[in-house]
């Protein structure tokens, strides 16, 4: 091989090399002691597994958690979560699950209070309109904020102990409000018109339980707006359909659930902004998790997404390997060879590749604002 043709290689496979670092491969922005995280699927790191996972008896078994642990640990995914490399990034261990902090010995570098199915409305809101039985759990983002609470007094006993210690730390809250879409839609295809009146209260009780967290003492606090929806297994095989306008001619994903993904992140933004006025001691900060992922679908062949983008690479089969009776890890389900290849893990959530991406996108910019 020729100087010039090895040179031209090398330029070619730098952005690849680069793509695919580490995400603590360089230095975090700041110096938090600490992470809480609030949430669901999309970050639980054992709470829902610590109460048996009695919806979803399966994500407690290979081949979740394949990649990275060798073992399913309560994570929806083949390995890491976004808070994962998040805590990597900034020097700290993983986060244990609120649900087991019995089990193991104390730590004072955080704790994750997100549970499978958690929802930003109580399960109530639910109950009334005859959702509430398809809830995995009733441990609402409210429920978790009260966790926090009682946790609080065993870690701080003083109001100046408390402020010292928060803040150096980081609040994560969310991604929140995925669950509370997913109910109606894939659990019931409910048309866009029906639950688009749910944006508004959605947004509210995230905007609550940021209050919350800030009246305890909260100052770095981390809100993550939603995910493309339309690009999710799950979404195109509930809403699948025959007119090919329904589609992006480029990703194939469903424009007018990602439309919808966007104004519930307009709605967010608005209401973050209103309430930085309000508490101008907190640094509140917005997580694009929309912009962090939609490249993917894009551009899929750079982040290495060769399996692909909007089919799962372990479910149950169809067109976008995701049945609603037949998950992942259930009998009759198929599992890819790579998972690094995918961008989605069983028709829900990500696989660990895509978090990474994420993640790297969210630590080191562009995709928190203010920056982390």
């Amino acid at each position: 091989m020729t100087i010039m043709k090895v040179e031209v290689f090398a330029y070619l496979l730098l952005p690849f090399l680069v793509a695919f670092a580490s995400v603590s491969s360089t230095n975090p922005p700041v110096k938090y002691e600490s992470i809480f995280n609030f949430g669901n699927s999309l970050s639980d790191t054992g709470n829902y597994l610590a109460v048996g996972a009695p919806g979803l008896p399966f994500i407690g078994h290979l081949p979740y958690g394949e990649t990275y642990f060798g073992q399913a640990t309560g994570r929806c995914s083949d390995g890491r979560l976004i808070v994962d490399f998040i805590a990597e990034a900034l020097g700290l261990p993983f986060l244990p699950p609120y649900l087991k902090l019995a089990e193991g010995p104390y730590v004072k570098t955080g704790v994750n209070f997100a549970v499978v199915g958690a929802t930003a409305l109580d399960a109530e809101f639910f109950y009334a309109r005859n959702l509430g039985s398809i809830l995995l759990t009733n441990d609402s983002l409210s429920v978790q904020v009260s966790w926090f609470k009682k946790w609080k007094s065993s870690i701080c006993t003083t109001k100046h102990e408390c402020d010292i210690y928060f803040k150096k730390s980081l609040f994560l809250v969310g991604e929140i409000g995925g669950n509370d879409y997913n109910v109606p839609f894939i659990f019931t295809g409910a048309p866009l018109e029906q639950v688009r009146p749910f944006v508004p209260l959605v947004v509210e009780a995230v905007i609550n339980a940021t209050v919350a967290l800030i009246e305890e003492g909260a100052v770095n606090v981390v809100v993550p707006g939603n995910m493309p929806i339309g690009c999710i297994p799950a979404y195109l095989t509930t809403f699948q359909g025959s007119n090919p306008s329904d589609y992006n001619s480029k990703t194939g994903c469903l424009d007018t659930f990602n439309a919808f993904s966007e104004y519930h992140n307009e709605q967010l933004l608005e209401a973050l902004k209103k309430l930085r006025k309000k508490y101008p001691q907190a640094r509140i900060m917005y997580a694009d998790y929309y912009g962090a992922s939609i490249d993917f679908y894009y551009k899929p062949k750079r982040y290495g997404f060769t399996g692909g983008t909007i089919i799962a690479c372990c479910g149950g089969g169809g067109p976008y390997n995701f049945n609603l009776s037949r998950g992942c890890g259930q009998p009759g389900s198929t599992l890819c060879k790579d998972p690094s290849t995918f961008v989605n893990w069983d028709g829900v959530h990500g696989t660990e590749a895509a978090h990474r991406y994420m993640a790297k996108g969210l630590v080191y910019g562009p995709f928190t604002s203010p920056p982390l």
